[in-house]
């Protein structure tokens, strides 16, 4: 199934701005202050860097569909 949403959830923990996420699949992600989502990706091409950089992610706070 291919990825149609990536965002931020910060319910349990919150985004530390470590800038993993963008060094993994800087395509989607940036991290000025704190990371964001960017618009307009198409996220099919980056199925497996958005996967890695959500396993990676030490608070846990990216989430995919």
């Amino acid at each position: 199934m291919a990825i149609t949403k990536v965002w931020l959830d910060e319910s349990n923990d919150e985004c530390v701005s470590c800038g993993a996420c963008e060094a993994v699949c800087g395509a989607v992600f940036s991290v000025p202050e704190k990371m964001v989502v960017k618009a307009g990706v198409d996220f099919s091409k980056y199925e497996a860097d958005i996967k890695d950089a959500a396993e990676s992610c030490p608070p846990g706070v990216i989430k995919f569909k």
